[in-house]
């Protein structure tokens, strides 16, 4: 039998018509919380100095006033459904089904640039704390990075980090299997997980396996084995390290800076191996531009594309990326 002919998608059939602005609100509450709860540890004198070099000390960011948000508790109360819906949600069951699902196939081809245009129009309205569209914000990111003269690949893991957010797009069931923190399934849920009682919903959390301090994994078994909770980092992850020539570090930036409870809380130092210890200082490196590069400055896309476009070549090549 000859193979069947594969059809190239066409884009504008392949996204479904949901609420970007609504998945944004989402998840810029689940940002401030953890901006909150960064500036509270530091003001309440706990924060390690590790802590306060990464949430206060980066260079880009020593101008600005990180304790200008709303009260913490009133964030948190934005963000308590959500969580209680993901805990409940995010089994063992369900991660393995969703990576079948989305990393078996082929929804749209788009190169990284037009994948940023795209997440743009589908969200298709500004972020509320600063006015700026999809791209800016990105673009933000990116260059708050290079002001600080690191490297070209770091560069351009801040320019595309959020691009898994087309998930949402994609046939993702909710905002719960997009965005969000992110945890290990397939043991114990640690007590560090924001909300961790909501977990008492996630049949995972009564089954004789996966409910044990281990469950599946082995101590030093190293977090490239272990499961996280799908969402659009774990996505994304997953076509940069299939199609892109991203170093590993740049791979545990997108993978994990959503993991708080092991960057934050050191949750889950268990798992860990070698080559995490490294991975772990990358993304506490980062997580700063992740949370805390918003300004009132807004950056010219069209100015600044021709740069960008030199980076994403040097590391995805010319092509059109499978998402």
């Amino acid at each position: 039998m000859a193979p069947a002919l594969l059809e190239t998608p066409n884009i504008n059939e392949t996204f479904n018509d949901r609420d970007g602005l609504a998945l944004e609100a989402t998840s810029d509450a689940i940002d401030e919380v953890n901006v909150l709860k960064a500036a509270l540890k530091v003001k309440k004198g706990t924060a390690t100095q590790e802590e306060k070099d990464i949430y206060e000390a980066s260079q880009f960011d020593a101008e600005k006033d990180k304790t200008q948000f709303r009260q913490y508790e009133e964030a948190c109360d934005r963000v308590k459904n959500f969580y209680r819906e993901q805990h409940e949600k995010q089994t063992v069951a369900y991660n393995l089904k969703a990576r079948n699902t989305f990393l078996s196939q082929t929804r749209a081809e788009m190169t990284i640039w037009e994948a940023m245009e795209k997440l743009n129009t589908l969200i298709d309205e500004s972020d509320p704390d600063t006015s700026l569209s999809q791209i800016e914000h990105l673009l933000q990111s990116a260059e708050a990075i290079r002001r600080d003269g690191k490297p070209r690949w770091m560069q351009l893991t801040g320019l595309i980090h959020d691009l898994g957010k087309l998930l949402f797009f994609f046939g993702a069931e909710g905002q719960w299997d997009v965005v969000g923190d992110t945890f290990p399934v397939g043991c114990a849920f640690d007590r560090k997980i924001i909300y961790p009682d909501t977990f008492v919903g996630n049949p995972d959390s009564k089954d004789p396996i996966y409910s044990t301090k281990e469950g599946i994994y082995t101590p030093g078994c190293g977090m490239d084995n272990v499961m996280l909770s799908w969402g659009h980092d774990e996505y994304l992850y997953h076509i940069a390290k299939a199609q892109s020539t991203m170093p590993d570090e740049a791979l545990a930036m997108i993978r994990y800076h959503s993991f708080y409870p092991w960057h934050s809380q050191d949750a889950y130092r268990w798992m860990m191996n070698e080559k995490d210890e490294k991975m772990l200082e990358a993304v506490r490196a980062f997580n700063p531009y992740d949370l805390y590069s918003k300004s009132d400055e807004v950056p010219k896309a069209e100015v600044l594309k021709p740069y960008y476009m030199e980076l994403i070549k040097e590391f995805w090549g010319e092509g059109k990326v499978k998402w």
